[in-house]
């Protein structure tokens, strides 16, 4: 029989071949099937099949068991080979338990007895098309996040920072070495575990997520590892820890220094054998899993306090990775990047920053890291009324903050007062910009600048020690919108 295609599709858009040596099963289900508004593709052979698989590549195959020449469980090893997205359904008019293991050890989606019902047959298919739909969207995941933690979005002009991700590139190269990645919080480790994961050959299989420090031990444990039934006392049945969730893809062990020493010691041995026993279980479980690890401690010295297992540490320590913090890479801190995502989802027009308020964003400490400037920037393009961010628009904790002098630095300035004693820091700040007035012949403009702050915080600062109300005119200069600054993370995690 000429193995033909039907030329009507369907909205669905789902393709099925169907190869029986009976031309009955082929006209009945061909009919009942695209009745449903499937595109229905016919072959009485195995050859047949093979050829229109390779054609074709249909999104579902009902397969006969028995053929003329190929037979049913050739086609479908060959269809592995040929084009791995189908779903196959064996079909057989035979009851033989040898010849359905046979097919499903062969990766066949289900096996299904002749002579069957029409709508059982339906049914069976609907539901390997529903297994087709949750693969495409799992495929659309996959595709926006390889976009979204490529790591050529990760740019910035730091040369730690490029160093650091020239690694992490040849980490995801290498899909089976353990990774440590280590950084004060907010520098955006999760994001650059995500990076790794999605620019590996793991990028189609799980990456689990778990912040250590936020579960209790026994909890985090039967979390990671899962339980068998009886384990304790609420363990009615069978769990599947996270472990085994990540089998083939990553798992992401956020925190990992606030880990228990019993957790530490069946960590390790999942990173020395690759298997783990279940709370209660008895029977090892075999896992292909890779394993990134972060923390916002020093985990050595943590180890030499006795407070992590040495052991463990250098089999997590095989790849380090230390993400610099903010401060230390100030070349960063105006990346337009950030600015232009939320002109995309705020649906702003903002071109980048006045001049003070670029003073002060470069000048502060950012002890919350990236995550902090990214609130900041987020909520000063929410309050300013203008296309670019003014001081006015930062917080009061970057207004004020200027950077701490050593006290011999101050060109003769006596740091007591009254010569015998020593004085708080209040009274030395107020001495200090008492003396630096005094030596700019009260020019306000030129006093902030020798102390480092904008007119506006040195005239908050008088406000709260003389009670002068008067506002000291800002310095006239040029709006900047330093477009050619580097980006940075897009969306900063721990």
């Amino acid at each position: 029989m000429m193995a033909h295609a039907a030329v009507t599709r369907s909205r669905r858009q789902y393709s099925i071949l169907i190869v029986d040596e009976e031309p009955l099963t082929l006209r009945t289900l061909g009919r009942a099937l695209d009745g449903e508004g499937y595109e229905i593709l016919l072959a009485s052979t195995g050859q047949e099949a093979l050829a229109m698989l390779a054609e074709y590549k249909p999104d579902l195959a009902l397969v006969n068991v028995v053929l003329p020449g190929i037979s049913g469980i050739d086609v479908l090893r060959e269809a592995r080979s040929i084009t791995p997205s189908t779903i196959v359904i064996m079909m057989s008019a035979y009851h033989s338990v040898d010849a359905a293991v046979e097919a499903m050890k062969r990766g066949a989606y289900d096996y299904i007895l002749k002579p069957f019902d029409a709508a059982d047959m339906i049914r069976c298919v609907e539901r390997a098309a529903e297994t087709l739909a949750l693969r495409v969207r799992v495929q659309d995941t996959v595709d926006w996040a390889k976009g979204e933690y490529d790591f050529g979005r990760i740019a910035t002009q730091s040369l730690p920072m490029q160093e650091v991700l020239e690694m992490a590139r040849r980490a995801a190269e290498s899909d089976h070495t353990t990774v440590l990645i280590q950084g004060e919080s907010g520098t955006g480790k999760e994001v650059l575990a995500k990076a790794i994961h999605y620019n590996s050959a793991r990028a189609h299989a799980p990456l689990i997520s778990i912040n250590c420090a936020a579960l209790p031990d026994t909890l985090l444990e039967s979390e990671l590892f899962g339980y068998e039934p009886g384990a304790f006392t609420d363990a009615r049945r069978r769990k599947e820890g996270l472990i085994e969730k990540a089998s083939h893809g990553t798992l992401f062990l956020d925190e990992i220094g606030n880990t228990s020493p019993s957790l530490q010691a069946k960590l390790l041995r999942v990173l020395e054998e690759g298997s783990f026993l279940r709370l209660g279980g008895t029977k090892a479980i075999q896992v292909d899993v890779r394993i990134i690890a972060a923390t916002n401690t020093v985990l050595k010295d943590a180890v030499a306090k006795g407070e992590f297992r040495e052991d463990l540490y250098y089999r997590l320590n095989v790849l380090p990775l230390v993400l610099p913090p903010l401060r230390e890479r100030r070349e960063d801190i105006l990346a337009l990047d950030m600015m232009a995502r939320f002109n995309q989802e705020l649906k702003k027009k903002f071109i980048g920053f006045t001049p003070a308020a670029a003073e002060l964003l470069q000048s502060y400490s950012w002890p919350g890291n990236i995550r902090e400037l990214r609130n900041v920037i987020e909520r000063a393009m929410i309050l300013s009324r203008d296309n670019e961010i003014g001081e006015d628009n930062l917080p009061e904790e970057v207004r004020d903050f200027h950077p701490t002098h050593n006290v011999e630095e101050f060109s003769g300035v006596d740091p007591s007062p009254n010569g015998d004693r020593l004085v708080t820091l209040r009274e030395l700040e107020e001495h200090y910009i008492e003396h630096v007035l005094q030596a700019t012949g009260q020019n306000k403009t030129h006093a902030a600048k020798v102390l480092g702050i904008h007119p506006t915080s040195l005239l908050r600062r008088l406000k709260k020690t003389q009670g002068n109300g008067s506002r000291p005119e800002e310095p006239s200069s040029a709006r900047a919108s330093f477009s050619k600054a580097a980006p940075v993370f897009n969306d900063p995690r721990d």
